[in-house]
């Protein structure tokens, strides 16, 4: 019997939790050995070129569209979905590759002059860290089918990969080890070159592992069949207008990223005026982004690939459809929520406790934690709009987000330039970006409503209310406990004033919920909805 995707959910957050535990801990060795600057933006507009393309063709387009092709043929015509799997795989190897080499001659021939120390390392860092997207994609897709198979676990375990040798190359060449091994300190821009390479190793290992994973479906040996080559033009054909429906959050972010390297990449003036934001911005950006993608990575997008099998297979149940898709909306706001108001009252011992110490100091912290109580607001609506999105592609229905996607772009870009002049600076960015969450997911909702029957039903609503109560509660216990913790800049008050609120804040929501008899909580355990354990 097939489990529920409550159960996937739970699996998939569990494993997502320490593949993010340990992408924090990247991102605490990069904040402490490099900071907030020049060396911050470079890395991180590089990393952000290849992860635009793994969100979009990765985990966004191909795989979308890939897993209800598979799905049906799996159940129709076993060796036609196997030779179907060779032929994604090989074929999106090939598109990506050629994607990468034009890239890198495009890069070679705008290769920044020698006056611009900060754009060419920009510039070689992307260099080294673009071969990383057709890796990086490749293990995405094959996730996809594993999905099917009911395999969560290995891809998403695999970037836990990725964490820890970037933790070894950040911590092995950091200055304290250089001067505890009596030798001398490593060129920051050298460190962070080696640092970039250990990504494209982690890509390698990857693609092994997801391989290694795949054993057992015998991809060799099946011939190229007439279905499974017209189930490739049918997964082609909706790929593109998915990579825009499920991408809008990362090219936002993209966007965002783009006007904050600006002073990096170019300089600090533009048509003569003086740009608004300073050096680092990209930098403090990025780190504030790693915190409030730890929830959505955790929770949210958990739950919209767990969900999206089944929406796959509920497609002609109408009924059914409706009930996984109301369910997945009462879960996404009960765990969204409270996890938005929890980020926007702890920025700050958060922020100290994950990147503060080494060069990252207390005024980096308090940059970046005002970064993120802008990004906070909106982390149920990121969350629910993966889910809205992956309804839409079940039914085959391509060019409804597609179109809302672009709108919301556009609004994003028009925001974003407007926002970075007035004093929010590059916390403008980030509001920007909750904004156009919340005004897409109210949109997406209302348009599957008018073809699907209600979603937000009295049930679903009766639901958000008694969510947004223990919210309100949390809120309420955690001022009144922020007034007995210490607030100073020191690093290990914060990390005990982050551990006291915690337990603080989700002991009331688990206990609130828990007495009300919530059903969202046992769900959020990965029982099913049929369940009454």
């Amino acid at each position: 019997m097939s489990r529920s995707f409550e159960f996937h959910a739970r699996t998939l957050s569990v494993l997502t939790f320490l593949s993010r535990i340990t992408g924090l801990a990247r991102d605490a060795a990069l904040s402490r050995v490099f900071g907030v600057g020049v060396i911050a933006d470079a890395f991180s507009f590089a990393f952000m070129v290849p992860n635009l393309f793994r969100r979009l063709f990765g985990e966004g387009a191909l795989s979308s569209s890939f897993l209800p092709v598979y799905a049906r043929l799996e159940r129709s015509d076993p060796a036609s979905s196997r030779a179907l799997v060779r032929l994604v795989l090989g074929r999106l190897v090939i598109f990506l590759a050629i994607i990468c080499l034009v890239g890198e001659a495009i890069l070679l021939l705008c290769w920044p002059s020698a006056d611009q120390p900060p754009a060419q390392l920009s510039a070689r860092l992307v260099f080294i860290l673009l071969p990383y997207m057709p890796m990086v994609c490749c293990v995405a897709l094959m996730g996809a089918v594993l999905q099917v198979h009911h395999r969560f676990g290995p891809t998403a375990a695999a970037p836990i990969i990725l964490n820890l040798l970037i933790v070894a190359a950040c911590i092995a060449l950091s200055p304290s080890v250089m001067r505890y091994i009596g030798m001398a300190e490593v060129d920051p821009t050298l460190h962070i070159t080696v640092v970039a390479a250990s990504v494209i190793v982690a890509g390698l290992l990857q693609c092994l592992w997801s391989w290694w994973a795949l054993r057992g479906l015998d991809l060799r040996a099946h011939e190229i069949t007439p279905v499974a080559r017209e189930s490739f033009m049918q997964v082609v054909r909706q790929g593109a207008p998915m990579a825009l429906g499920l991408g809008v959050l990362q090219i936002n972010t993209f966007v965002d990223g783009l006007i904050a390297s600006y002073p990096t990449l170019v300089g600090a003036t533009i048509f003569g005026v003086a740009y608004p934001l300073a050096e680092g911005s990209m930098g403090s950006l990025a780190f504030a982004q790693r915190l409030y993608e730890f929830p959505l990575g955790v929770f949210g997008i958990s739950i919209a690939t767990a969900i999206f099998p089944q929406l796959a297979r509920e497609a002609q149940n109408l009924p059914a459809f409706c009930a996984s898709i109301s369910r997945a909306m009462r879960l996404v706001m009960f765990i969204g929520l409270p996890a938005s108001a929890g980020l926007i009252m702890l920025r700050t011992p958060l922020t100290a406790a994950v990147f503060q110490g080494g060069d990252f100091t207390s005024d980096d912290t308090a940059r970046v934690a005002t970064i993120l109580m802008a990004f906070a607001p909106a982390i149920w609506a990121y969350s629910a709009n993966h889910v809205l999105t992956r309804a839409f592609y079940a039914r085959g229905e391509t060019m409804t987000p597609v179109k809302i996607s672009v709108a919301m772009v556009a609004l994003n870009f028009l925001l974003n330039i407007t926002l970075v002049w007035t004093p929010l600076g590059t916390a403008g960015l980030a509001l920007s970006t909750a904004f156009c969450a919340i005004v897409q997911m109210i949109w997406m909702q209302r348009l599957l409503a008018v073809r699907i029957g209600t979603i937000i039903t009295h049930d679903v609503r009766a639901s958000w209310y008694r969510t947004a109560f223990i919210t309100a509660a949390m809120v309420a216990a955690l001022a009144i406990a922020g007034q007995f913790t210490p607030v100073d800049s020191n690093w290990w008050t914060m990390v005990w004033t982050l551990a006291i609120l915690t337990a603080v804040g989700g002991g009331v929501v688990l206990a609130l919920a828990y007495l009300m008899k919530m059903p969202e909580l046992r769900w959020a355990l990965g029982r099913s909805a049929n369940s009454t354990a």
